[in-house]
């Protein structure tokens, strides 16, 4: 199965991270500016601009939300899928499950636990995969060109993980 164009780019800046202090690092300010947020630091929950950074050379998805910056704000994306398929955004609440916080990225798997791996920003301060609990999940979309993914990406790869699920990704 060919890789997808937004996973590939967005396994690129894998180890990016935030710098301690009052620089910032320019990849991340560089997303905020491709989501057209007014943020211009790292501190910022960035997850939101990590996903719209990597779509916004590769999809036009990122017209169809507005607010790209906000995690729950690709909720909006119209393709709504009922299982996680490889390539997929995934959007998680953070907090609360009806609160405002949230947390975005891709599903690139699943570990022995039963956990999703996440390929996302701000996880532990840098783009990393890391496992999310399933019970999180406030939705998924499809980013591709496709209504759909194909019916293989379904099929998730299995993972290495210690099985500890991200708690706060702020």
């Amino acid at each position: 199965m060919a890789e997808l164009s937004w996973i590939a780019r967005a396994r690129k800046y894998l180890g990016q991270r935030e710098i301690p202090g009052a620089k910032h690092n320019p990849v991340i300010v560089r997303w905020w500016e491709a989501v057209k947020a007014s943020f211009r630091d790292d501190e910022t929950p960035w997850c939101g601009a990590f996903v719209g950074g990597v779509l916004a050379t590769n999809t036009n998805d990122i017209r169809a939300v507005k607010n790209p910056a906000s995690a729950r704000a690709w909720l909006q994306l119209p393709n709504r899928l009922n299982a996680p398929a490889y390539g997929c955004v995934v959007v998680f609440w953070r907090g609360k499950p009806d609160g405002a916080n949230g947390h975005v990225g891709f599903v690139v798997g699943k570990d022995r636990h039963g956990n999703l791996m996440v390929l996302g920003g701000n996880q532990g301060d840098a783009v990393s995969i890391k496992p999310f609990s399933p019970e999180r999940v406030l939705g998924y979309r499809w980013p591709g060109f496709q209504p759909r993914p194909a019916s293989e990406r379904y099929t998730l790869p299995l993972l290495e993980s210690d099985g500890r699920v991200s708690t706060n990704e702020a």
